[in-house]
């Protein structure tokens, strides 16, 4: 039995995870009534922290299980509760993702200062986004989980918009002197350029939209977040991870962040394949093909404010060495000079 970890043992809001030792981690196996074998492997995560850990007795048929602590002060009980409902909604669609477990009708629970959250393990790797099929396939499978996502909105979770990723970033970049003296007034005057112009083009990324192609997205559909498993085996093809960044927005969102670097006919070959399946599930608004820069600059500077914002957690340093410095923050004034020239083309076509 191990110890009561009492609530009175607060984590430090910027290195919150220095008390989430292996013993207690083992308490929120315990606590759901779980037996581990011994086998405790943390595993690739910044923002959360998420360990796979071997049982000494199966449950539901899984052998090992994935334990997930979210980032105190990150997300509230009811907007992962949210996250929750949404991967349930999906898995009873049958659509292919990873749902937490449930006990006495909970998935959240809380350790500590910790929610945290049982998932039942998933291997597989990442998909070969260059294969025409496994495109396509995605591309069904994003529809399928589109079409769940619109039935219903979140009401908790934050809405994908210039205000958040945007504005929001920028506001504490420049309140905590974030980016370097020497190029701050040049990163400033860019980065405003770039959202007047984000404003101007996608009207649909404002906080206060009325657009009504707004539905729940997977919201961080990279690659490393579809594990694709052999078509041969059972439940064989791609299955999504991680819904920890769902939210409101534009169908696009969830297909963008899938397309390759390169040329533009790279990109629109790759674009027209995903669509392609896309559409034997549901149609695809055309019009969403002008949001694609918006959301690519968008995320650009949302994720140097993540990074800011983390830089005091011991992980970000050791594997973001190259952040912060006058290099990085000019090559940053750089590439929103590029979004700001991509944003003013003719967008994709497919």
């Amino acid at each position: 039995m191990h110890k009561d970890w009492s609530l009175s043992e607060h984590t430090d809001e910027e290195t919150p995870y220095a008390c989430l030792t292996p013993e207690r981690v083992l308490d929120a196996l315990d606590q759901v009534g779980l037996i581990p074998d011994g086998r405790l492997t943390a595993l690739s995560s910044y923002e959360n922290r998420v360990y796979q850990c071997g049982l000494d007795e199966p449950h539901q048929g899984h052998s090992s299980v994935v334990l997930k602590f979210y980032r105190p002060g990150r997300w509230s009980a009811d907007q992962i509760e949210e996250e929750h409902r949404f991967a349930h909604a999906l898995q009873a669609a049958e659509v292919p993702v990873v749902a937490p477990l449930m006990w006495q009708e909970q998935s959240v629970h809380r350790l500590g200062d910790f929610y945290f959250s049982v998932s039942p393990y998933r291997g597989g790797r990442r998909p070969e986004l260059e294969d025409e099929e496994v495109l396509m396939w995605t591309g069904r499978f994003l529809a399928r989980l589109h079409t769940v996502g619109e039935q219903q909105g979140f009401t908790a979770r934050p809405q994908l918009s210039i205000t958040h990723f945007g504005h929001e970033s920028r506001d504490w970049l420049a309140a905590h002197e974030a980016v370097a003296w020497d190029v701050r007034s040049r990163w400033e005057r860019t980065l405003d350029q770039a959202l007047t112009l984000i404003a101007k083009v996608a009207p649909e990324l404002g906080a206060d939209t009325t657009y009504q192609g707004h539905l729940r997205l997977h919201g961080d559909c990279h690659p490393g977040n579809i594990l694709w498993t052999p078509i041969e085996l059972p439940q064989g093809g791609p299955h999504f991870v991680d819904l920890d960044d769902a939210r409101m927005g534009p169908a696009v969102q969830d297909l963008w962040m899938l397309l390759p670097g390169g040329s533009r006919g790279d990109q629109t070959y790759s674009l027209s394949v995903l669509i392609e399946g896309y559409e034997q599930y549901r149609p695809f608004n055309r019009r969403e093909l002008a949001l694609i820069e918006p959301l690519r600059t968008l995320r650009h500077i949302h994720y140097s404010a993540w990074l800011a914002r983390r830089w005091k957690d011991p992980i970000f340093p050791h594997n973001f060495p190259w952040f912060g410095s006058s290099a990085y923050w000019a090559g940053q004034v750089q590439q929103l000079e590029l979004q700001i020239e991509a944003m003013q083309e003719a967008p994709l076509e497919i």
